[in-house]
């Protein structure tokens, strides 16, 4: 009788123990599929699990919209790789306005060659007449988006935008000469202005520099000779693939497609001030430049975005939740090459997004981010 009343009250003490146990099983994530966790390698220098469920959480929240590819580099290497259904490693993929910061650094390297000034009038022949006041315009100016010159990015209905225009309408077989041809709303350098035209005005420069001719084809191979010689190959960017107009300007608005590891590859070339084991490849200080805050908006440097409020309040990027160095090339549809040179980091992200739903995306590039410490040598 002794024995049976003791086991009883063992029994009992016992019952509050198994039902904590199974609240906290309750309350515990549902466990990680292979596939989640084979995205991640070994020891990525995080907590495995934690990345693991960051990226799944990023794949699987419909709110973001499509992922398609995530690429996460730490310490020049990849700590974490994952691709939607249909596509892979090989998958060229789109950069849209991304493609702007390939425009920039090709900028910088005709700078470094003489062949541009950065605070001279850009040499545009019909800026150059006499009495023409877009000839203020300075190349300081395209870079950091504020020519001055008219210019809708977007509108309602979408034909009715200037860059629909340029890029798919009346503009689409010479978009330089679209761009070229509008006025100034504005005093160059006094207002910000988001504009493709810039950068495609950037583009039209290069071929000009390159070479004398008015020749299409001449005009493209030039430029593209140029590009692989210069940067594709020293980065190792070697499924880098640009597309041209009709006139052979290069669509550097947004019109240059690459793999995953490749948009990575560029975002370490700017995490490492524009050198690649040690060759400079573009001067340091013109990395430095494209990722110092303009004078008209301190979120945007020149053909980049920088990890600091937008003046109307726009998130682009996170501040106030990752490291303010933190710096970005930034694609229509959400597509993202986020560099963060303090934690030693470069991370990937494309897909297809609206913009509502690239606000959840970057909720969850945020996490993942959130996880690298800083390093003391961000290498």
């Amino acid at each position: 009788m002794m024995t049976r009343f003791l086991f009883l009250i063992l029994a009992l003490a016992a019952l509050p123990a198994l039902s904590a146990c199974g609240a906290s099983d309750a309350d515990a994530p549902p466990p990680l599929s292979e596939a989640a966790l084979a995205a991640i390698v070994p020891q990525p220098g995080v907590p495995r699990e934690q990345l693991a469920r960051a990226v799944d959480d990023l794949f699987g929240d419909e709110a973001t919209g499509e992922t398609r590819a995530l690429v996460v580099y730490s310490g020049g290497r990849i700590v974490a790789e994952r691709y939607g259904a249909g596509f892979g490693a090989d998958t060229r993929f789109i950069g849209w306005s991304m493609s702007k910061s390939i425009a920039a650094v090709m900028t910088g390297m005709l700078v470094a060659d003489g062949r541009l000034r950065l605070d001279e009038s850009v040499p545009i022949p019909i800026w150059q007449r006499s009495g023409d006041p877009r000839g203020e315009i300075t190349l300081r100016q395209l870079l950091q988006m504020r020519s001055g010159l008219r210019h809708t990015e977007g509108g309602s209905p979408p034909y009715t935008a200037d860059n629909v225009r340029m890029l798919f309408l009346d503009g689409r077989d010479n978009m330089a000469a679209y761009a070229e041809a509008q006025p100034l709303e504005a005093e160059p350098g006094a207002k910000w202005e988001y504009s493709s035209a810039s950068t495609v005005i950037l583009a039209d420069l290069a071929a000009r520099m390159l070479t004398d001719s008015h020749d299409p084809g001449l005009r493209r191979q030039a430029v593209a000779t140029y590009l692989r010689a210069r940067l594709f190959e020293p980065v190792g960017l070697r499924s880098m693939v640009p597309e041209f107009d009709a006139a052979g300007t290069l669509s550097a608005s947004g019109m240059i497609h690459a793999t995953a590891r490749d948009w990575g590859r560029f975002g370490e070339f700017l995490r490492h001030g524009g050198a690649v084991k040690g060759a400079q490849i573009v001067p340091r200080g013109w990395i430095a430049f494209m990722t110092r805050p303009s004078p008209r908006n301190p979120g945007y440097g020149a053909q980049i975005w920088l990890n600091r409020p937008q003046p109307e309040g726009e998130q682009v990027l996170l501040p106030g939740r990752a490291p303010q160095s933190l710096f970005g090339c930034v694609g229509h549809l959400g597509q993202y090459v986020l560099v963060s040179p303090t934690q030693g980091l470069t991370v990937v992200r494309l897909g297809k997004s609206d913009n509502t739903q690239r606000k959840v995306a970057l909720d969850h590039l945020a996490r993942i981010i959130g996880l690298f410490p800083a390093r003391k040598s961000a290498g």
